[in-house]
């Protein structure tokens, strides 16, 4: 896994990762134009092949504006102060981050976590994207509610694309709580997601569903007692929560 980021990239990953979904679109589209050309009454059935390409078209443009464009990877959203001593990079089993994270926090310890289960987390694209980028030989195998770091330990966390794959609405807030666990007083956790919102409803249409509100984030932060320090939006279709312990719980 390169440092460094190709051009195209992440698009070209979408692609590749999710390849199924777009032959099933082509597919129907095909279907539906021989269908309308059969029933030449019904011009309206040209509108679905329409739509569907419509729909595949903006979803590949605002994934090549996100994770090609938008300076999401140069990771000059995430602060270093030059005295953090261990940083957390925890993900579902593609990581496209933590030879990043190296680099730019260089006198710290990385430690890598996959909680990657594949009797949870079935879905076909990460299981393309693991083949395809290997886990460094340095990650840790981890349930996502039984993180094998100390208490308040770790001067920063990263979560990037991750957390919304822990499905299980328990499992995901015992997640969130690990990490108000292990974070310093006065360290970061970066958070960052889709969210399931209008922006990425126009992008995703249907697949904005396997993301999570805005507000059963924020609700799970605050049951961990954690605090929201602050919100950036690179993009419409993305939110990083920047949080850390709540100084003032009560």
């Amino acid at each position: 896994m390169e440092a460094v980021r190709k051009p195209f990239q992440g698009v070209i990953n979408i692609i590749r990762f999710n390849w199924h979904f777009y032959a099933l679109s082509l597919f129907m589209v095909v279907l539906t134009i021989i269908a309308a050309g059969y029933f030449k009454g019904l011009p309206v059935l040209y509108i679905i092949p329409v739509l569907s390409l419509g729909g595949s078209l903006t979803s590949l443009l605002v994934s090549f504006y996100i994770y090609d464009l938008s300076g999401l990877y140069s990771l000059n959203w995430a602060i270093s102060t030059g005295g953090e001593r261990l940083i957390v990079n925890i993900h579902a089993g593609f990581d496209e981050t933590s030879l990043l994270l190296r680099n730019k926090y260089r006198n710290a310890e990385l430690r890598i976590i996959d909680f990657y289960d594949p009797q949870k987390h079935t879905e076909l694209s990460i299981r393309r994207a693991r083949k395809a980028y290997p886990a460094l030989p340095q990650t840790v195998r981890a349930d996502a509610n039984r993180l094998p770091i100390e208490d308040a330990s770790a001067d920063k966390i990263f979560v990037i694309f991750s957390a919304h794959e822990i499905r299980d609405k328990t499992e995901r807030a015992d997640f969130i709580r690990e990490l108000a666990r292990v974070i310093k007083p006065g360290g970061e956790i970066y958070v960052m997601e889709h969210l399931r919102d209008t922006p990425n409803f126009i992008a995703y249409s249907v697949g904005f569903l396997h993301f999570y509100t805005k507000k059963s984030w924020l609700k799970l932060f605050s049951n961990a007692d954690l605090k929201i320090n602050q919100e950036i939006k690179l993009t419409p279709f993305i939110s990083t929560f920047i949080i850390s312990k709540n100084d003032n719980p009560f």
